[in-house]
């Protein structure tokens, strides 16, 4: 279970490199005004997704791609909410929302995805 926390401490690490460098080059104009804000939202979902997974897999572990699927869809309707939300208080360039919301999504739905693949095949 520490492992998969280490790999999540290393996954977000990596997540974070491209708004640094877009930062630090000058390019900032490609990130909305309070994008970290967006970036912990959505990572903090992650986490817990994550979490919950490694609890349901020691407690009940039949129940584990079923936890995942309820997770998964619990937090694509909270983000989906949030996103409503940063958008409609935030006046901001639709375009350069949606890559920042699609880069930080998409990319924490692969590392949930990858937990879960890696979990599953080491039960067989």
């Amino acid at each position: 279970m520490l492992k998969v926390f280490f790999q999540f401490a290393a996954f977000v690490a990596l997540l974070c490199v491209a708004p640094v460098a877009l930062i630090f080059t000058g390019h900032d104009a490609w990130l909305v005004p309070k994008f970290w804000v967006l970036f912990f939202f959505i990572t903090a979902f992650t986490f817990l997704v994550i979490v919950s997974m490694q609890a349901i897999q020691r407690i009940k572990p039949d129940l584990f791609a079923q936890t995942f699927l309820a997770t998964t869809i619990v937090k694509m309707l909270a983000c989906m909410g949030f996103a409503l939300v940063f958008v409609s208080k935030i006046h901001i360039d639709n375009a350069v929302f949606l890559c920042n919301f699609c880069y930080l999504y998409f990319l924490n739905t692969a590392f949930e995805v990858y937990i879960l693949l890696r979990n599953l095949r080491n039960q067989n």
